[in-house]
C-alpha cells in the first residue's frame, strides 16, 4: 500500500460503520466510506458537518458549523480551497497525497541529473492536485479536464499556492478527443497522470465507461511519450477493478516500447485512532528510469 503519511492539514482521525471521522484544517467532517465496515474505535462527539447518503440516490450535508470555504496545505507546498460538495466530495481525494510525492521526486530527479523541463500531462485533472505538484516540482503541465467548474477550481488553487504564474496550460475538454488531437498536431510528454471516472460523460455527451475504455485510451496515451519517458500513472476507484489490471496495461502498452518497469499498489490513508490503513482506492505506474 502507498500511504499519504505527510499530511499536516488533513488527518484522518477515526473511520467505521460505513463512515470517516475526518479533519481538514480546523473543520471536522463525517462522510460515507464503504469500505469501512467495521466498528468505530472512538466517539464522534464533534462535527462540523455530515454528509448524509439517500436512499434515492446522492444525499446532502447536514451543517452545524462550517465555512462555505477554507483551505488546507500540503506539506507548505500546495494550497487546496476546500468546497463541500453535493456529492460528498470536498474537492480533494487526500490519498492522492502518496502520488503527489512520487511525481515530485522523479521530477526534481530528472531536474537534478540536468536534464531538461519535463512535460507532463494530466488527465481527467479534476482540482489540481497532480497538477501542482509537477509545476511545483518543476515541470511544464497540461492541465485536462471536461469539466469547466473544475478547471476554474484548479486555477483557483494554484493561485493560492503562488503558481499562477507556473507554466500550466489549462484545457476544457473531452480527454479522449483531446489527446487525438495532441498525437495529429505531434505533441509529446515526458510524463502522462490520469485518474479517470468509473463512469463519466463528456461536454458533447460522449461516454466513458473504466472497464471498456481503459486498454484503448493507454495504448492511445502511450502514443504521446517522448523518447524518454519518465512516468505513467492511472489511479482508479473503480470497484472491482484489481490495481493489477491497470499494472498489466501499462506492461503491454509502454514497457515494449521503453523498458522500464510497472508496480501497483493499494492507495491509504493512515487512521489517526488505530495507527493502521484505511484503502481509498488504487495506482498504477509505469516508470522509466
Amino acid at each position: 500500500m502507498w500511504v499519504a503519511s505527510n499530511w499536516k492539514d488533513y488527518q484522518l482521525l477515526d473511520c467505521g460503520e460505513g463512515k470517516r471521522y475526518e479533519r481538514w484544517g480546523k473543520q471536522l467532517l463525517v462522510r460515507p466510506d464503504p469500505q469501512a465496515i467495521w466498528e468505530p474505535a472512538q466517539k464522534w462527539n464533534k462535527v462540523n458537518a455530515v454528509y448524509h447518503r439517500s436512499n434515492t440516490g446522492g444525499g446532502s450535508w447536514e451543517v452545524f458549523n462550517l465555512p462555505e470555504q477554507w483551505q488546507i496545505s500540503y506539506r507548505n507546498t500546495i494550497t487546496f480551497n476546500i468546497k463541500p460538495m453535493s456529492f460528498k466530495h470536498t474537492g480533494v481525494f487526500p490519498e492522492q497525497g502518496a502520488n503527489w510525492d512520487f511525481i515530485t521526486e522523479m521530477i526534481q530527479k530528472r531536474l537534478r541529473r540536468g536534464g531538461e523541463q519535463p512535460n507532463v500531462l494530466n488527465l481527467f485533472a479534476y482540482t489540481g492536485g497532480a497538477t501542482m505538484a509537477a509545476a511545483a516540482a518543476g515541470a511544464k503541465v497540461c492541465h485536462v479536464d471536461a469539466s469547466k467548474g473544475m478547471v476554474s477550481w484548479a486555477k483557483e488553487n494554484a493561485k493560492s499556492s503562488g503558481l499562477s504564474d507556473a507554466p500550466i496550460r489549462y484545457i476544457v475538454d473531452d480527454c479522449i478527443k483531446f489527446v487525438k488531437r495532441e498525437i495529429n498536431r505531434g505533441r509529446k510528454y515526458d510524463a502522462i497522470i490520469m485518474d479517470p471516472p468509473s463512469y463519466g460523460r463528456g461536454p458533447s455527451g460522449e461516454v466513458w465507461r473504466f472497464e471498456e475504455n481503459i486498454y484503448d485510451f493507454v495504448k492511445l496515451c502511450s502514443q504521446l511519450l517522448s523518447d524518454d519517458p519518465l512516468f505513467v500513472i492511472i489511479s482508479s476507484y473503480t470497484a472491482g477493478v484489481s490495481p493489477s489490471v491497470p499494472e498489466y496495461i501499462l506492461a503491454r502498452t509502454v514497457c515494449p516500447r521503453f523498458g522500464g518497469h510497472t508496480e501497483s499498489a493499494e492507495l491509504g490513508l493512515p487512521v489517526g485512532s488505530t495507527g493502521l490503513f484505511l484503502p481509498c482506492g488504487h495506482a498504477s505506474r509505469w516508470i522509466g528510469e
